[in-house]
């Protein structure tokens, strides 16, 4: 990035607020900052005096949100294109593909991202956020480009290959929750401007471009399969071409995480290469830790598992004897997921964080029990049933999904984000399997003629666990101070009172050459 550049997109100095203290003084950067009141809690709404801070410039702030939120919906592709390619695995392999192989090869992905969620959220936390970026993304196009090539000298031999390079795949999709989600979260905190609009930029990070990423997981193989005139002998090409062009993102964005700079929260507030006061944190934050993680948790046992009535549908509008059909159902299904993140992110900055998750936690349990309750005469109407069932899905972005990654992020100080992200993201994985094995047993319990029931049963649980969402989701997650120097200020000085000494900030990584700090942080 040029001068010029920088320069044009400067905003005018603005002094930053003075407050005074006379509770505890720190050293960040080696710099005495004041906190305000007697009281850590009461730092919480208050400032912090450093002197005059640089920030970046306001293109720098919107190609992180932009780039964070190309590799949440590159990590939606490749969790999702593996249940299209299925359909033609059965096809291409169908001794091969047995009903163990199957599990393992959607389980694969899942225990890997659960696995680079801990990993990577110990990795920017300790090692700083430019290294987390630069290696998840690696390992990620790595673990794609390993499948992509997977060969064995039979099925089940290929098959195995595929198993260990989807897991790799996951552990590099799974950390970019924490390494763009604490990224993304402190970019955003460079000037108030940013701030203001930070719910609508976070549900288009986090909700938006991983619900894009799911629908091109269904759309990238449905097209391939016409470029090929749908011809059995080229879906071998088809499946490994859907899998490599899920390496397009990551590497798009590879050099721009190469010249990554550090953000002012994470240059003065880091607590790198030493130990974690987990106990400290648990103490302190152990409300917006179970109220997020429960959240996160209940909107994948639902989200998830209602994947499953898109069988449902295509069986309703009889076209399960095509295979572009079935994919371009899948799709349409997906789309959905889209109007979502607009509505949530709009509410967000509007309503506030925790209310607009309960509003849609809200809404969608009083659809969903409608559905339940007349899932009989609904499911004779054909376009009645898309529509609601559409609605459903809708909902569930509004609220939990668009807000999810952002509380996730904006509960916790500097120093344990990525770990805390990590931690919640990794409950959110074990919601998805085990909803899904619970919804799955609950609909292999009836037989066809009684598959309404099932469906109905399906619903209403579902429906059930978004209501609990929005009790949790209002009631025990906590507002905060969209200011994150604010409670960064109030975690310091509460280990200072409990005997706590830690060295702050990042003074070791180096920012980039030509990546000039041009203004004052508002």
């Amino acid at each position: 990035m040029t001068a010029e550049l920088d320069s044009s997109l400067a905003i005018e100095p603005k002094a930053a607020p003075q407050v005074t203290s006379d509770v505890a003084e720190e050293h960040v950067d080696n710099k005495e900052i004041a906190l305000e009141g007697k009281d850590a809690a009461q730092v919480e709404t208050g400032s912090v005096e450093e002197g005059p801070k640089k920030a970046y410039s306001k293109l720098s702030v919107w190609l992180m949100i932009l780039f964070s939120g190309l590799a949440i919906g590159s990590d939606g592709y490749n969790a999702s294109v593996i249940g299209n390619l299925e359909l033609l695995f059965a096809i291409l392999y169908p001794d091969a593909l047995t009903s163990s192989i199957y599990q393992r090869l959607s389980n694969a992905f899942l225990i890997g991202m659960i696995l680079g969620m801990l990993a990577f959220g110990i990795v920017v936390d300790q090692l700083g956020r430019k290294t987390g970026a630069v290696y998840t993304t690696i390992i990620l196009v790595l673990g794609i480009a390993l499948s992509a090539g997977a060969a064995g000298t039979t099925g089940t031999g290929m098959f195995w290959m595929l198993i260990i390079a989807r897991g790799i795949s996951g552990v590099g999709a799974g950390g970019e929750y924490p390494v763009s989600g604490a990224g993304a979260l402190e970019a955003t905190d460079e000037d108030n401007s940013y701030r203001k609009r930070r719910g609508f930029m976070f549900a288009l990070l986090g909700d938006l471009s991983a619900s894009l990423g799911y629908v091109w997981g269904g759309l990238v193989p449905l097209l391939l399969l016409l470029i090929v005139g749908q011809k059995q002998e080229k879906y071998e090409l088809v499946w490994r071409l859907s899998f490599a062009l899920g390496a397009v993102p990551p590497i798009v964005i590879f050099w721009f995480r190469l010249r990554m700079a550090v953000a002012t929260r994470y240059r003065e507030s880091a607590m790198r290469k030493q130990r974690t006061p987990y106990l400290l944190a648990l103490k302190r934050y152990w409300r917006p830790l179970i109220g997020v993680a429960s959240c996160w948790f209940l909107y994948n046992w639902i989200s998830i598992p209602f994947g499953i009535f898109s069988s449902t549908i295509i069986t309703r509008a009889g076209v399960s004897d095509s295979l572009v059909k079935n994919l371009g159902w899948g799709t349409v299904i997906n789309c959905f997921y889209i109007p979502g993140p607009f509505i949530g992110g709009y509410l967000s900055d509007k309503i506030g964080r925790r209310q607009t998750m309960a509003v849609g936690f809200g809404s969608q349990a009083i659809l969903g029990f409608i559905l339940g309750g007349a899932i009989f005469p609904i499911e004779k109407i054909f376009p009645l049933f898309v529509v609601l069932y559409g609605i459903f899905l809708t909902l569930g972005e509004v609220g939990p999904g668009s807000t999810v990654v952002l509380l996730a992020s904006e509960c916790f100080p500097t120093s344990i984000r990525g770990q805390t992200v990590g931690i919640i993201a990794a409950c959110s994985k074990a919601g998805a399997a085990i909803g899904t094995q619970v919804f799955t047993a609950i609909l292999n319990s009836f037989d066809e003629e009684h598959a309404a029931k099932g469906n109905q049963t399906a619903f209403l649980i579902g429906s059930a666990f978004a209501a609990l969402g929005a009790l949790i989701a209002y009631f025990v997650i906590p507002d905060v101070s969209t200011r994150l120097e604010d409670d960064d200020a109030a975690w310091k000085a509460y280990l200072a009172e409990n005997g706590w000494d830690a060295n702050w900030g990042d003074t070791e990584t180096k920012d980039p050459q030509g990546i000039i700090m041009n203004r004052q942080v508002n």
